[in-house]
């Protein structure tokens, strides 16, 4: 059997074996952090009005750009968040991140849906923070190429992770932040030593008040 053979079949199983349990881990956090932001948002309609920060509730984009410690080159990509401050210090997040290799044709890319507590303080319009996350990325391996010579997929698997993270909301308006956001991702259980990305996001939220 051929290297890439043995690859492709190891590759194969493996992505059998896990996708069931990916889909179901994604699944869980996509609806955790949905439930967040539509109780955040009622809990908010409901609140009165009151001159402390508690009930904070932003929805926002981004873009990222990342060490993928897979390889050199940076990956590039967006991004989506959501915060709910149900305290003056205290709230949760929960995010997802697309970060794509520079060579489409690879194919590789690092999926990451993530959801955890923060901790923000509060200076006029600045709005510092740290958070600490837990949930699930996607890995796509490099595409490889056939006995004609096409390129085919290889596999698409899920790893837990850990991540932590710093950043500043800034209040531009009354309902728009923009915000600076660095995190550093333990991936869990990826060969052969782990995975540790490092991603830069620059985002604007809309901001319910």
């Amino acid at each position: 059997m051929k290297k890439d053979d043995g690859m492709m079949t190891y590759f194969s199983f493996r992505k059998n074996a896990d996708r069931s349990i990916g889909i179901l881990a994604i699944a869980k956090v996509v609806v955790l952090i949905c439930f967040v932001g539509f109780a955040g948002a009622r809990l908010h309609a409901q609140a009165i009005p009151t001159a402390s920060d508690d009930g904070q509730l932003q929805i926002g984009a981004m873009f990222n750009i990342g060490n993928s410690d897979y390889r050199p080159q940076d990956f590039k990509g967006y991004g989506f968040y959501t915060t709910f401050d149900f305290r003056y210090h205290v709230g949760i997040e929960g995010e997802f991140h697309q970060l794509n290799d520079p060579n489409a044709a690879d194919g590789v890319y690092e999926r990451t849906y993530e959801i955890g507590p923060r901790y923000v303080l509060h200076y006029g319009r600045f709005h510092p923070y740290g958070k600490v996350m837990y949930g699930r990325g996607v890995f796509n391996y490099p595409n490889l190429a056939d006995t004609s010579g096409n390129l085919v997929p290889t596999a698409n698997l899920a790893y837990n992770i850990l991540a932590g993270g710093l950043g500043v909301d800034y209040r531009v308006l009354p309902s728009m932040n923009v915000r600076v956001d660095y995190e550093f991702q333990r991936w869990l259980s990826f060969p052969p030593n782990g995975l540790t990305p490092k991603v830069l996001g620059i985002g604007v939220a809309y901001h319910f008040h």
